[in-house]
């Protein structure tokens, strides 16, 4: 019976391989930065409803967000895959989300053909602004998730890794408050917000030194002055500062704002802090990758081997995985392609890249399988799960 539905489920995926190349050409062709991927949520939706989804769109509040589900035969186990659309500023799809969708999409198809053989619930959850907007965040905390027993995703990459760790991060914006004045008739009446900036850049600088090798400050200047003959009356700054564990990436942010301080200090001007918690590290599910890693070898696809010194970003899915079992895999479309750049966003458009995008729909398909028939292996996944302890979800603080 399990092998009947496994080929089910592939050959579904395997039918539907011209839409989801075709839509993942499409939303790589018109990108939507967070909380705009209006076009995107509505061509996933739409999609959906042909596939006979129950769509219910705008959940937990966000206008692009959406909850699709196909239910079984009574209750069991309900499993979400997870669809992230939105694109970088000016650099459109250079995270390959356009393949991240799809695959969400592709692996619900698959699923859903199966349903009517299965106890439980497949789900599509649209998730939005993943960007820095941290849309998952916001649907955990609205309820969005309530009731799902396992989520899963998968994301491009320039290597395939079923687990790969990730930094948990705060954002920091910064504010100067100066004086205006003549920068040549009388730069002396002023008080250089600028300059009070310039100054915290270096001494961040200064301070990495004495940083873990796995902290991470980076930050960009967003307003620094009206005209170059006018001192800067206010400068303004975004940040993120990252590390592996909750409590050093805080202990960073305080060393950055004390850097703040020591410039506002040297210049006079004022200093307005405010931080909010980014996104929490992965809790990696053991029992759920491994399941991953051996679909992925039935669909013959290799896994590499990890890297001495794994690079590392900060995900959404961070704040996923510390409230249930989750998993968020890689899987290669090229290779020797940083993320974020003009080479990874023409990879997610070639050959190499949809065919990751349909292997990751068919693996994480074939692994909710696993977990809706196998009450053994789920609760393997459940255990794992619950022996790692969670992780601190700290308030937004605010500083001045």
């Amino acid at each position: 019976m399990n092998s009947d539905l496994r080929s089910t489920i592939l050959n579904t995926i395997d039918s539907a391989a011209g839409e989801l190349i075709d839509l993942a050409k499409r939303i790589h062709a018109k990108p939507e930065v967070a909380f705009q991927e209006v076009q995107a949520s509505e061509w996933l939706t739409e999609s959906l409803e042909r596939h006979r989804f129950q769509v219910q769109r705008g959940v937990a509040d966000l206008p692009t967000a959406f909850r699709a589900e196909v239910a079984g035969n009574g209750g069991g186990p309900v499993v979400a895959f997870l669809a992230e659309y939105d694109a970088l500023p000016e650099i459109g799809h250079a995270c390959g989300h356009n393949l991240i969708c799809t695959a969400a999409l592709g692996a619900g198809i698959g699923l859903a053909s199966a349903m009517k053989h299965l106890s439980g619930k497949a789900l599509v959850l649209g998730t939005p602004a993943e960007e820095g907007g941290g849309g998952k965040v916001i649907m955990l905390e609205k309820g969005a998730f309530r009731g799902v027993d396992v989520a899963m995703m998968f994301h491009p990459a320039g290597y395939t890794l079923t687990t790969r760790p990730s930094l948990t991060s705060n954002r920091l914006k910064m504010k100067f408050l100066g004086k205006a004045a003549h920068a040549a008739a009388a730069p002396d009446e002023g008080i250089n917000a600028l300059d009070a900036m310039i100054q915290t850049f270096v001494s961040i600088g200064l301070l990495r030194q004495q940083l873990r090798p796995d902290a991470r400050v980076h930050g960009i200047i967003t307003y620094g002055g009206a005209a170059p003959n006018i001192i800067p009356d206010r400068s303004e700054a975004i940040f993120s500062i990252r590390a592996v564990d909750r409590p050093y990436a805080d202990e960073v942010l305080k060393k950055v704002i004390a850097c703040a301080e020591a410039g506002a200090g040297a210049t006079g001007a004022k200093l307005e802090v405010e931080t909010k918690r980014g996104y929490e590290a992965i809790k990696p599910n053991t029992p759920l990758a491994d399941a991953f890693a051996r679909n992925l070898e039935e669909l013959n696809w290799p896994v590499d081997q990890a890297p001495a010194r794994t690079k590392m970003g900060s995900t959404d899915m961070g704040d996923v995985s510390q409230a249930m079992p989750a998993i968020h895999p890689y899987l290669a479309i090229g290779r020797d392609i940083p993320g974020h750049s003009i080479e990874f966003r023409e990879a997610a458009l070639s050959q190499q890249g949809f065919k990751a995008m349909l292997t990751a729909a068919k693996a994480m398909a074939l692994t909710a399988l696993d977990v809706l028939t196998s009450p053994v292996f789920l609760e393997e996944v459940r255990g794992d799960f619950k022996a790692q302890a969670p992780k601190r979800t700290p308030e937004v603080r605010r500083f001045s």
